[in-house]
């Protein structure tokens, strides 16, 4: 009667070890982590400690136990070894593979996207916030010549590394990482056939970046930017200033301006197309892909001259000589008049 008591208490302990087991097993290899409105989105800074770490995946996830998240935690070693990064969790996960992905750094990345950018600081704000990097610490690095200047830019022209388009980070980019990835995606665009390209016109990479943002502002119709980037090239190539009214309202820093007025155009700034021959020091603007190959397939015809055309309707008129010019400029001057458009 003994005997058969001690094996029952045995098989019951046995019993109770085994559920237990299990309902541990269950617990930290079992989906007990869900997210709490949808996808959850985790982002872990440089520098984060575990409790910051905690802190945001209870914030985010709900969690049925985090102690024992904690325990798993510890004896994967995780807090000696946070990954910063943006975490994405999408469904119910286990303990155990929550902390194999935070430990692992397997991040999800984020896409950057900018478009209708005039300054470098259009472009901090733009990109600053989308990831860890914020807006003051891109426009640190960018203002620190020191940091670029040994690939080749300078702080005139370096907003030409920075080509319009969307881009995938990983959300714990710095402002180094950056610009080293857009550095990267600017050299890949320089391709072979562009550089080529670009040799044909005479014309360096950034020399064709600069005139492009010249073509960008000046265009508002993208079937004319090739021919409109014609008109520029003929002119650099027989010595006549170019003349652009963008670089004008880029030097007196207002491209509010309608009608560029005669003491605009005495600003004395490099920037000056009217008195200072050839291209500017650096682009006026962040031109796109689509403004560069205008510029590398420019049109090739014998035009001199352009003017918007009277209707208004963003096209130009084109001239080979300076008396059929001026005759299309009275047009459109008359036209601004008409409408009361006087700056």
């Amino acid at each position: 009667m003994i005997k058969k008591r001690s094996v029952y208490f045995l098989a019951v302990a046995l019993l109770s070890v085994c559920l237990a087991g299990l309902w541990f097993y269950l617990r930290v290899f079992g989906v007990s982590i869900y997210p709490r409105n949808g996808d959850a989105v985790i982002l872990i800074p440089d520098g984060a400690r575990w409790l910051q770490v905690k802190d945001s995946l209870s914030a985010h996830l709900d969690i049925g136990n985090i102690n024992l998240l904690e325990w798993v935690s510890l004896r994967k070693h995780y807090p000696q070894a946070i990954r910063p990064g943006r975490y994405v969790v999408r469904k119910g996960i286990s303990c155990n593979q929550l902390i194999n992905i935070l430990r692992g750094g397997r991040q999800s990345p984020v896409t950057v996207t900018f478009n209708n950018i005039r300054t470098l600081y259009d472009l901090a704000g733009r990109v600053g916030g989308q990831i860890e990097a914020d807006s003051s610490e891109l426009i640190a690095f960018l203002a620190d010549t020191g940091r670029y200047s040994k690939d080749g830019f300078s702080r005139d022209d370096v907003i030409s590394v920075f080509i319009p388009d969307s881009y995938e980070f990983f959300w714990n980019t710095g402002a180094d990482g950056f610009y080293r990835k857009m550095l990267k995606e600017y050299r890949k665009f320089w391709t072979d056939e562009r550089s080529e390209k670009a040799k044909g016109l005479g014309l360096t990479r950034k020399e064709v970046s600069v005139l492009a943002s010249i073509v960008r502002e000046e265009a508002t119709r993208s079937d004319e930017k090739p021919r409109i980037a014609g008109v520029y090239i003929n002119r650099l190539r027989r010595g006549i200033p170019l003349q652009a009214d963008p670089t004008v309202k880029f030097a007196v820093n207002n491209f509010t301006i309608s009608r560029v007025l005669k003491k605009h155009l005495l600003i004395d700034s490099p920037y000056n197309t009217y008195i200072y021959q050839g291209l500017p020091p650096g682009p006026i603007d962040c031109p796109s892909a689509e403004d560069i190959d205008a510029v590398l397939n420019a049109e090739k015809h014998d035009y001199l001259f352009f003017v918007a055309k009277a209707d208004l309707s963003g096209y130009h008129n084109f001239s080979r000589t300076l008396g059929e010019h001026n005759r299309y400029a009275s047009e459109y001057q008359r036209e601004l008049n008409r409408r009361r458009i006087f700056r």
